[in-house]
């Protein structure tokens, strides 16, 4: 839902989150035309296949739901292997971190929540990553 709203910039709610897709896109961003791609995966894969995915991409957004402690607790993992892979000597960017932000999803869902705001916040600060709450 986070990627069809970037693209579309609408909030699409009825979509198959088991479904994996690849998504093409052209914006601004600092008045410089950059193509995007990507890749919303599904959540269900394996470990070979996310250390495939990991080195695939160049910049991560890391999201789980307030409302879903596991997605919250496998934050850490995701973020270790990014940085295990991405500092891998056979990488040709040289050793360089890709950008990565963890974000926290459905925060209007006050009564549903498992996850606090604090907890989202001190995970991002022992990461020394970037941290947002969205809805």
């Amino acid at each position: 839902a986070l990627t069809v709203r970037f693209i579309t910039r609408r909030f699409i709610g009825d979509y198959d989150p088991t479904l994996e897709m690849i998504y093409r896109h052209m914006a601004v961003i600092d008045g410089e035309m950059v193509h995007f791609e990507i890749l919303d995966t599904a959540g269900q894969e394996d470990s070979l296949q996310i250390e495939e995915k990991i080195k695939w991409g160049d910049g991560f957004a890391v999201v789980y739901s307030v409302t879903d402690r596991c997605s919250f607790d496998e934050v850490m993992r995701l973020c270790f292997l990014i940085n295990h892979i991405h500092s891998s000597p056979k990488r040709s960017s040289g050793g360089e971190q890709p950008p990565v932000v963890i974000v926290a999803n459905k925060k209007d869902l006050e009564f549903d929540r498992m996850v606090s705001t604090e907890d989202g916040e001190n995970l991002s600060k022992a990461l020394k990553l970037p941290f947002y709450e969205i809805s």
